[in-house]
């Protein structure tokens, strides 16, 4: 590679800006009060970020790198595979979450915003996987990072706020991903979970 390829590269791997500043200020500290996801309603774009700033991306892109590196061909067969396995995986979760809600099932909440993070951490949909830590910390009875204790009524107000958005931020990723998925020619076929 000449030393002109090699800058170029170089600097399309910039670190992100820093995140807007949530507007916030230290009697609003969240006591008492639902959070919510910060994306000041960005739309995705092609990149994989939400506003091509590369400073709030849909899906983290050295992370779902590292799983197209596991495919054999330019076929994307082993990817998309676990693509669609996500895509099942979410959906069902989502289901079980909506039905925790409804039963006020805090203790269950925690472990389905558990397995989802997981599985959305795999693959590098890492505003699905911040927002599922977020519940699994509400489930627990803890504020969204883990740190302070809060109580039921004020974990299952959060949820209430949160799920919505997580789904928004899951439909928003699933759309790039078969949009990267058709770019590549290897749409996904129409019946292919939603």
């Amino acid at each position: 590679m000449g030393e002109g390829a090699a800058a170029a590269k170089a600097k399309t791997k910039s670190p992100s800006p820093p995140p807007p500043d949530s507007g916030k200020d230290a009697k609003d500290s969240g006591k008492g009060k639902p959070e919510a996801n910060d994306d000041n309603g960005a739309t995705s774009t092609t990149d994989g970020t939400k506003d091509g700033s590369g400073s709030s991306e849909v899906v983290n892109m050295e992370t779902f790198s590292q799983i197209l590196e596991l495919d054999e061909d330019e076929t994307h067969d082993f990817s998309k595979e676990m693509v669609v396995a996500y895509f099942s995986q979410a959906s069902s979760t989502f289901t079980n979450m909506d039905k925790a809600l409804a039963e006020k099932d805090l203790p269950e909440l925690s472990s389905l915003g558990h397995f989802l993070k997981g599985s959305s951490a795999a693959l590098g949909i890492h505003l699905v996987q911040a927002a599922c830590e977020k519940m699994q910390h509400y489930g627990d009875l803890r504020d969204a990072d883990g740190s302070t204790p809060i109580d039921a009524s004020d974990a299952l107000a959060r949820i209430e706020i949160l799920l919505p958005e997580t789904k928004e931020e899951y439909a928003e990723a699933e759309r790039w991903l078969k949009k990267f998925y058709a770019d590549k020619k290897a749409p996904f076929d129409d019946d292919a979970p939603s």
